[in-house]
């Protein structure tokens, strides 16, 4: 093992694009020595050319996560911030999305979150720091048709969060949920690809034609933020001394948050159904 590092380390999964790619970059940029981790790591090479460490890693597989949090504490000695970005979003009706592809949305969005907070748990409390940041959505607070198993996923990274926070804090150890709102990035297209797929035709296909549409207006500048607005929020969770529970980022995300909170439930129902042509 090398001497323990004098710049704080920081692991950001998904780095290949997006959120994860510029997380990376600003936390590189703040001074942290970055290992950045995706399954393809040649989509990684400008990252690699910035001085970002990077290299292979699958979160629905245990043997590669366990691999690669051994790596990082053999080359530095110590894991200071986990940035659980890895996810996806799979739309269709629930009649018509298979269980294996609900199974595998848990499996990216929740279970291989959950194993790296495992793995580098135990090195945070033996340094009696650390910061675990796990990316989650505004969509872990509302809901939208066709969306059921990625609500799902997200909820669940809601819910594990507040027990981790509450779990770690006498361990030096914060936890932190940040809550983007749309942001232009291969995600969209991806959920929206996905639920043509799936519900385009039968029973939900005028009903998805619509909300396919809608997710598409999302893409546009006016409606979504950029994956720099929602790195930077990152950097201040991983950086502030006090950092807040949890942080909505991007266009809309803390009106829409504050809604849900405040409206009943058949109001709120409403305004989705609505927004979506689903009525």
């Amino acid at each position: 093992m090398t001497s323990p590092a004098t710049s704080p380390i920081a692991l950001v999964t998904g780095g290949s694009s997006g959120i994860g790619e510029s997380t990376a970059r600003a936390l590189r940029a703040r001074g942290f020595t970055v290992y950045a981790v995706a399954r393809r790591v040649d989509k990684m090479a400008g990252l690699a050319a910035d001085g970002v460490h990077t290299f292979a890693m699958d979160v629905t597989d245990d043997a590669s996560m366990t691999a690669g949090i051994a790596r990082i504490i053999d080359e530095e000695g110590r894991i200071d911030v986990l940035v659980n970005n890895a996810g996806y979003g799979s739309y269709g009706a629930v009649e018509d999305v298979p269980i294996d592809e609900a199974r595998r949305q848990f499996e990216v969005n929740v279970f291989g979150l959950a194993r790296l907070v495992q793995l580098v748990t135990p090195h945070m409390r033996a340094q009696k720091s650390g910061r675990i940041i796990n990316i989650s959505s505004i969509g872990g607070k509302f809901y939208e048709p066709f969306g059921a198993w990625y609500h799902a996923t997200k909820f669940a990274v809601e819910g594990f969060s507040d027990s981790l926070r509450m779990e770690l804090r006498p361990f030096g150890i914060k936890v932190v949920l940040i809550e983007p709102g749309p942001i232009r990035t291969e995600w969209n297209e991806i959920a929206r690809d996905s639920l043509l797929e799936r519900s385009g035709d039968g029973a939900y296909a005028e009903h998805a034609r619509r909300a396919h549409a809608v997710l598409t207006r999302f893409d546009e500048p006016s409606r979504a933020s950029t994956p720099e607005e929602v790195a930077d929020k990152i950097v201040k969770a991983a950086t502030v001394s006090r950092p807040a529970a949890r942080y909505p980022v991007g266009r809309g995300a803390r009106t829409i948050t504050t809604s849900r909170d405040l409206l009943p439930d058949r109001v709120f129902d409403e305004v989705v159904s609505r927004t979506y042509g689903t009525r």
